[in-house]
């Protein structure tokens, strides 16, 4: 669990300098926190997000799994066809060894299970295992309820603006807020 603030109990302490002794130094970066939160959106965002990841992190944690774990999960249980090792690469912009190691781990914990490709033996694809789809019902499950958390007290009203602001923000930022298909999309 991450430590807050001393002095107002909102900020993560990794945004002070560590081990900061000089009472000035943390006064002014407090005052400085202060002010984004009253004018920073960026500022705002990123706490939406740490709040939401925290609750993924702990749910995750539960299955004992890292928030890059449960990222591989989610990728591999949206696959149209079970991917292998080298589309994980490209979809994470992660090296060869680094998707290596994450999917040794998953295999070891019993959540994957990578089978030679009976058309091209030299890939191995990956198959999401029964304790692999209870991870992605544990991640929806999460999403759903930090989603709800998110909006308690919104009017449907309010709703359907804050979305409408996020995607405007995210477009201008360069971003596309369309979210992308998955497996039970391309089927229908």
């Amino acid at each position: 669990m991450a430590l807050l603030c001393p002095e107002c109990k909102l900020f993560s302490s990794c945004l002070h300098i560590p081990n900061a002794s000089d009472k000035l130094i943390g006064s002014t970066l407090h005052l400085l926190e202060v002010i984004l939160l009253k004018t920073g959106f960026g500022f705002l965002i990123r706490i939406l997000h740490w709040c939401t990841h925290q609750a993924m992190d702990n749910a995750l944690e539960t299955m004992e799994l890292t928030a890059a774990q449960g990222h591989i999960m989610a990728y591999l249980a949206h696959a149209a066809y079970p991917p292998c090792p080298r589309d994980v690469e490209a979809e994470f912009h992660l090296t060869h060894p680094t998707v290596s190691g994450l999917l040794s781990r998953l295999e070891q914990k019993g959540f994957i299970e990578l089978r030679t490709d009976p058309e091209d033996r030299r890939c191995k694809r990956i198959y999401v295992l029964e304790k692999g789809v209870r991870c992605h019902e544990l991640m929806h499950k999460t999403i759903g309820e930090n989603e709800q958390r998110m909006l308690l007290g919104f009017t449907p009203e309010e709703q359907e603006l804050f979305s409408d602001f996020l995607q405007r923000a995210i477009r201008n930022m360069g971003g596309d807020p369309t979210p992308r298909k998955c497996k039970e999309d391309k089927n229908q």
